[in-house]
């Protein structure tokens, strides 16, 4: 029985994506590459920040999240800092209609230079976890989007 794992996403599968990789036995971590060049402009009041796609997305189990966290180095060495510090991935994002789960992460470049990111460049990890939910929890919707589609479930 598959229990977790990673998988190229749909529309990926010619473009030579390598699938994520812990580097060392005790690492948390999958080191997550970016899937093509893509350019993250300096950071200026009102600029939103740049997705850069990894060509692949995660199954888990049912009570398990993906965590996407920045890679220790990219905001000294870079100035890359996450949009939204802990990106997370639910169990139901894997497979949606917008796209396949393709998982993303949101950068803002705080350098004073625009930022170019290659393919293949390890630019996150990811940390799977088991998660709770509350005794009387209710929820019932449904996922109907890809990349922050949360609140527009069913």
């Amino acid at each position: 029985m598959r229990q977790r794992g990673f998988e190229i996403a749909k529309g990926w599968e010619d473009k030579e994506i390598n699938l994520p990789v812990r580097k060392t036995k005790n690492s948390a971590g999958y080191d997550i590459e970016a899937a093509e060049d893509t350019l993250v402009p300096k950071f200026t009041p009102g600029v939103k920040p740049t997705l850069i796609p990894t060509g692949v997305k995660a199954y888990m189990q049912e009570d398990e999240v993906l965590y996407l966290y920045n890679r220790s180095s990219n905001p000294k060495k870079k100035g890359l800092v996450l949009a939204n510090s802990v990106g997370v991935i639910d169990a139901d994002y894997y497979g949606n209609p917008d796209n396949d789960g393709n998982i993303m992460f949101a950068f803002f470049n705080f350098k004073d230079e625009d930022i170019l990111i290659k393919k293949g460049e390890a630019i996150g990890q990811g940390v799977f976890q088991k998660y709770l939910i509350v005794d009387d929890d209710k929820a019932e919707g449904e996922r109907t989007g890809g990349f922050g589609s949360t609140d527009n479930n069913k």
